[in-house]
C-alpha cells in the first residue's frame, strides 16, 4: 500500500553516470569509438555477406544475421549511455525506459535463439557433411531466423506489459547503466514477488538454448578428433572457434547477470557484468568474425579492391 502523499514517478533517474565537469568526457569518447567501430563492424560484415558469391552459405547468413542484430542491440543502449554521460540531466521517461528493456531483451534473446541455430548448424556440417546440403537449405535458414526473432519478440513482452500496470513511488534513481528488470522493479511501491515466475522462465530459455550449444560442440569436437587428417581437424576447429569464442562471451556474461537467483552484487560489479555483454561483446564480435576468419578477411579485401577500382 502507498500512502496518499507519495509522488508518482513518470521519470527514472541514472545516477550510476558521472557529471560532465566529473569526467564524464573520459568515458564519453572511448565509448563513441567503440559504438561507431561496433555498427562500422557490423555494417561491413551484413554487407560483405549479401554482395560475395563465396560467402553465400548458411554459416555467413547466420553470422550476417547475428551482424544485424547487434547493430540494433547496442543502439538500444549505447546512445542512451552517451547522452548520459555529456548532459546535465541523466533522465529518461517510464515509457521510454520500459521501451529500451522490451527491445534490448527481445534483441538479446533473438541473438541467443541464432547462436543456436549456428550450433545446429555446425553440429550438422561437421557430423553428416554429406546430408549437410539437403538439411541445412536456404528455406529452412530464413525458418529458423524468422522463428528466433519471434522467439526473441513474444517471450518478453509479458512481462514489460505487466511492468506497465505498475505503481512507481518514491526514489526514481536507477543504478544501472540501462533501464534493466531488477533496478526498475525495486522501485515500484507494489508487490513484484511475480516477476519469480517470469524470471524462471527466462532462466529457461537461457539453459535450453546454452544446453542445446554445448551438447552441439561435445559432439563436434568428438568427430573432429577423430578425423583421420591433421590439415582436416584443423580446419573443422577453426570454422567452429569464432562461434565457439562468441557463445562463451554472450552466454557467460548474461548467464553471471541473468542466472543469479537470490545472490546480489555490488554496483560496481553489477555495472562491470552489464557492460560486458553490452558494450565488450558486441566491440569484439566483429573482430571475432572478421579478423579471425580467413574467407571473411578475404570477401572484405576483395570489397574494398572492388571499389578502388570503380
Amino acid at each position: 500500500m502507498t500512502s496518499e502523499n507519495q509522488t508518482m514517478v513518470t521519470e527514472f533517474l541514472f545516477s550510476i553516470f558521472p557529471h560532465l565537469h566529473e569526467g564524464g568526457l573520459l568515458f564519453f569518447v572511448p565509448l563513441l569509438i567503440v559504438y561507431v567501430f561496433i555498427i562500422t563492424g557490423n555494417l561491413v560484415i551484413v554487407i560483405v555477406v549479401q554482395l560475395d558469391t563465396a560467402l553465400r552459405t548458411p554459416m555467413y547468413f547466420f553470422i550476417s544475421v547475428l551482424s544485424f542484430l547487434e547493430i540494433w542491440y547496442t543502439t538500444t543502449t549505447i546512445p542512451k549511455m552517451l547522452s548520459n554521460l555529456v548532459s546535465e540531466q541523466k533522465t529518461i521517461s517510464l515509457a521510454g525506459c520500459l521501451m529500451q528493456m522490451y527491445f534490448f531483451h527481445s534483441l538479446g534473446i533473438t541473438e541467443g535463439c541464432v547462436l543456436t541455430a549456428m550450433a545446429i548448424d555446425r553440429y550438422i556440417a561437421i557430423c553428416h557433411p554429406l546430408r549437410y546440403p539437403t538439411i541445412m537449405t536456404p528455406r529452412l535458414c530464413i525458418q529458423l531466423t524468422a522463428g528466433s526473432c519471434l522467439c526473441g519478440f513474444l517471450l518478453v513482452l509479458p512481462e514489460i506489459a505487466w511492468m506497465a500496470t505498475l505503481p512507481f513511488c518514491g526514489s526514481n534513481q536507477i543504478h544501472q547503466i540501462f533501464c534493466d528488470f531488477t533496478p526498475v522493479l525495486s522501485l515500484a511501491c507494489t508487490d513484484t514477488s511475480l516477476v519469480v515466475i517470469v524470471d524462471a522462465i527466462h532462466a529457461v530459455e537461457i539453459l535450453a538454448s546454452f544446453l542445446v550449444i554445448t551438447l552441439s560442440y561435445i559432439r563436434i569436437i568428438v568427430v573432429i578428433l577423430a578425423m583421420p587428417s591433421a590439415e582436416g581437424r584443423h580446419k573443422a576447429f577453426s570454422t567452429c572457434a569464432a562461434h565457439l569464442a562468441v557463445f562463451l562471451l554472450f552466454f557467460g556474461s548474461v548467464a553471471v547477470m541473468y542466472l543469479r537467483f537470490s545472490a546480489t552484487y555490488s554496483v560496481f560489479w553489477d555495472t562491470t557484468i552489464a557492460a560486458t555483454f553490452v558494450i565488450l561483446a558486441p566491440f569484439l564480435n566483429p573482430i571475432i568474425y572478421s579478423l579471425r576468419n580467413k574467407d571473411m578477411k578475404d570477401a572484405i579485401g576483395r570489397l574494398f579492391r572492388s571499389q578502388k577500382t570503380a
